[in-house]
C-alpha cells in the first residue's frame, strides 16, 4: 500500500495494531516530548494525541519508532527504491546475468514517481492560521522556545530556480521564544554543509532575500526524504516521490513553492545578512546546542488542510527515534558507498557516539609494502571518505583493513574497536587535522564549527594480546577510580578540568606514570573522565563519553609523546582527556515534576498503560 497523505498512514498503521490512541489532554510543553523518548524506549507503537493543550491540532509522534514500523510503512517501495540506487550506482553488475530481471522488477514504476508533478491547487491550501497556532511542542526544559522537529524546509537556488535545482532538508525551526516577533518570525537553523546553506549563500551575493517553504506532515517517505544523503544526481524530491509510490504534488503560490499534500506548510522569506539569537535546543548528541545567532524567516502565510495532524519527535542522547532513521538511510543508501569510493567497503556513523564524533570503515590495504604491510591506501580512502557527503563531519574516524579479517563486522562495534586496538602503532597511525571544521552540534571545539580530526589507520599483524583485566598497584595522586571498559581500554577519574594550559603539566604527570606502572602495551588506551564506574557501565556509555568530550588537537595525549617532522606519536599508550570542560554544553536533563506528571499518564486505566 501506499499513502497519499498522512491521515491515510494513520490509518492504516492503526489497523494493522502500530498506532496508540492517547485519549487525556497533554501538554505540549514537555509532556508530549517526554512521552514520545519513552516511546521509542519501550519500541511502542505510534502515538496518536488526541487532544493537545492550547491547540486545535491533533498530534503524531514515534511514526518512526522502530525499523519494523519503517519497513511496514514503506513495504511496497522499499526494495524498489534500494534497487535502483544499487543500479544508479553499479549498473553493470546489476544488469549482468540471469538474476538481472529479477533485480529489475519494480525498477521502471519506482523510477516513473520520481518526476514531481505540478498542480494547479491542494488540500494543504485549505486553510490558513497564525503560527501561535501550532502546538508548541517544547522538548527540555532549558529549551529557547517551541521547535518543529520534523520540518521538511524546502528552497530553490537563486541563479538557477525551479523545482529541479531545489532542496528539501530537515533544519530545526524554532517558533516561539528568544527575540522572534510572535507569529511573524521563527528561526532557522542549518549547518555549514547543509544544501539550504548554499542556496542562503548564493541569495546574499545577490543581496536579496531567500524564499523558503516549511512542510510538515504529508505522506511519511517526503519526512524521510529530507533527511536523506542521497547520491549525486538524485534529488531529495525525486527520492520522496520514489518511496511513496506517488509523485510528489507540488504548486506555486505567491511565488512560494507548496507540497499540496504536507499537513501544513509555512512559507516565508530570509534576509540576506539578517540574525537573531536561537536555541538552546537539546540536541541529539545529548548536550544543548547553546544560543547562538541564525538566520530568521520572516512568516509569510501559514496553511494547512482539513483534518491536519502535527508529526513531532523529540532528540536527545542516543539512541532516539532518529537513531532508526539512520539504520533506515544506511540500508538504502549503503550500495552506494563502494561505487562512490571504490576500495571502501562498509561505513558506519556510530549513533551510541552521537553519529558524526565517530566514525568507522572497513577498507581494502593494496599497495605492495617494501618492509611491513602499513596504512597507505588506507589513508588515500580515509581522506576521500572526508570528503564524501555527511562524512565529512566526522571527528574521529577509524579506518581499518579488510585483508586483516574478511570477516570483520562494522556494525559490531566493540569488535571493531578491539581489532584496531590490537593493531595500532601510536608511532605511526595517528594522523591529525587540526583547525578544521566541526558539526556544528559538537561543543568540544574551543568555538562554533571549529574543531579538529583524527584519522586512525591500522594495517597489519596483530601486535599486542589486550588486557582484560585491570594490573595491580595503580595508585597515583590525582587520579582514582581505574575500571576496565573493554578489553584494552580503562577508564581513569580525573581531578576537575580547570583550562588547558593548567593541565599540560597534569598530563604531563599522567603520561609519565602510565609509561611507568602499566606492563608492556595491554592497555593501549586510557580515557580520563569524570566519573569512571559510569564511563565503564557499557559500551554506549564508553562510546559517548569518549567521543563527544574530545577534541583530538587539545585532548590526545600519550605516553613518551614525540613530534617529528610535523607528526605526532607516542609509544604504548594513548590517552584521550573525555573530561567536561568550562565551554562544553551542559547535558540534557529531564524535569523530575513532568516525569512524575508522564507516570500518571501511564497508570493502570490510562491510554498509556502498558504502552511506555
Amino acid at each position: 500500500m501506499t499513502y497519499k497523505n498522512l491521515q491515510e498512514c494513520l490509518r492504516d498503521l492503526e489497523i494493522h495494531g502500530h498506532l496508540v490512541r492517547v485519549k487525556e489532554e497533554v501538554s505540549p510543553y514537555l509532556e508530549m516530548a517526554e512521552i514520545q523518548r519513552r516511546a521509542y524506549a519501550a519500541e511502542a507503537p505510534a502515538l496518536y494525541f488526541e487532544r493537545v493543550k492550547g491547540s486545535a491540532f491533533p498530534a503524531i509522534c514515534n511514526l518512526f519508532g522502530t525499523m519494523e514500523r519503517c519497513r511496514f510503512m514503506f513495504r511496497h517501495t522499499l526494495k524498489r527504491v534500494t534497487g535502483l540506487i544499487r543500479l544508479k550506482t553499479d549498473p553493470v553488475s546489476q544488469l549482468t546475468g540471469i538474476r538481472a530481471i529479477r533485480r529489475l522488477k519494480g525498477i521502471p514504476l519506482a523510477a516513473l514517481h520520481a518526476m514531481p508533478m505540478k498542480m494547479r491547487n491542494g488540500p494543504v491550501l485549505e486553510n490558513t492560521i497564525r503560527l501561535s497556532a501550532l502546538p508548541q511542542v517544547k522538548g527540555w526544559p532549558d529549551d529557547g522556545g517551541a521547535f518543529i522537529t520534523l520540518p521538511q524546509v524546502y528552497s530553490e537556488d537563486p541563479e538557477n530556480p525551479g523545482i529541479m535545482h531545489s532542496n528539501l532538508g530537515m533544519y530545526r525551526i524554532q517558533i516561539s521564544g528568544n527575540q522572534y516577533k510572535p507569529d511573524r518570525e521563527a528561526g532557522l537553523h542549518y549547518q555549514l554543509h547543509r544544501g539550504i546553506g548554499v542556496h542562503h549563500a548564493k541569495a546574499m551575493k545577490k543581496d536579496e532575500s531567500l524564499k523558503v517553504s516549511i512542510f510538515v506532515g504529508g505522506p511519511p517517505a517526503h519526512t524521510l526524504a529530507a533527511v536523506m544523503p542521497l547520491p549525486e544526481g538524485i534529488s531529495e524530491l525525486m527520492f520522496a516521490g520514489m518511496l511513496a509510490g506517488r509523485r510528489f504534488r507540488y504548486c506555486y503560490r505567491d511565488g512560494f513553492c507548496i507540497s499540496t499534500d504536507a499537513d501544513f506548510c509555512i512559507t516565508g522569506t530570509v534576509d540576506p545578512k539578517a540574525t537573531l539569537p536561537e536555541g538552546p535546543f537539546g540536541d541529539h548528541l545529548g548536550y544543548y546546542s547553546l544560543v547562538h545567532q541564525f538566520p530568521y524567516v520572516k512568516i509569510h502565510k501559514v496553511y494547512h488542510r482539513n483534518n491536519a495532524v502535527w508529526p513531532f519527535t523529540s532528540v536527545g542522547r542516543p539512541p532516539q527515534e532518529d537513531t532508526v532513521f539512520g539504520r533506515l538511510i544506511h540500508e538504502i543508501t549503503a550500495p552506494a558507498v563502494p561505487s562512490e569510493i571504490p576500495g571502501i567497503h562498509a561505513v558506519h556513523a556510530v549513533d551510541a557516539a552521537g553519529v558524526h564524533p565517530l566514525l568507522l570503515a572497513i577498507g581494502s590495504e593494496r599497495y605492495v609494502p617494501y618492509h611491513e604491510r602499513e596504512p597507505l591506501e588506507l589513508l588515500t580512502l580515509a581522506n576521500a571518505l572526508l570528503g564524501f557527503g555527511q562524512c565529512s563531519l566526522a571527528k574521529y574516524l577509524l579506518i581499518a583493513a579488510r585483508e586483516d579479517n574478511p570477516d570483520l563486522d562494522i556494525n559490531k562495534v566493540d569488535d571493531f574497536i578491539i581489532h584496531v586496538l590490537e593493531r595500532v602503532d601510536w608511532t605511526r597511525d595517528l594522523h591529525f587535522q587540526t583547525r578544521t571544521s566541526m558539526d556544528t552540534l559538537d561543543y568540544s571545539g574551543t568555538r562554533l564549527n571549529h574543531g579538529s580530526k583524527l584519522v586512525i589507520a591500522v594495517a597489519g599483524r596483530k601486535r599486542r594480546t589486550l588486557a582484560g583485566e585491570l594490573p595491580s598497584g595503580l595508585d597515583i595522586a590525582g587520579f582514582k577510580n581505574p575500571r576496565m571498559a573493554m578489553p584494552g581500554v580503562m577508564a581513569l577519574e580525573g581531578p576537575a578540568f580547570s583550562s588547558y594550559r593548567e593541565e599540560r603539566p597534569l598530563m604531563k604527570k599522567l603520561t609519565d606514570w602510565l609509561g611507568e606502572k602499566l606492563p608492556g602495551d595491554a592497555i593501549p588506551l586510557v580515557v580520563l573522565c569524570d566519573n569512571s564506574e559510569f564511563t565503564a557501565r557499557n559500551l554506549a556509555n564508553f562510546l559517548w563519553v569518549t567521543f563527544t568530550r574530545s577534541n583530538p588537537s587539545h585532548d590526545v595525549y600519550g605516553t613518551e609523546s614525540f613530534c617529528e617532522f610535523k607528526h605526532w606519536g607516542c609509544t604504548k599508550t594513548l590517552v584521550i582527556d573525555a573530561r567536561a570542560k568550562p565551554h562544553h554544553a551542559p547535558p540534557l536533563v529531564e524535569d523530575p515534576a513532568v516525569t512524575r506528571r508522564i507516570d500518571e499518564l501511564a497508570s493502570r486505566g490510562r491510554s498509556l498503560h502498558g504502552v511506555i
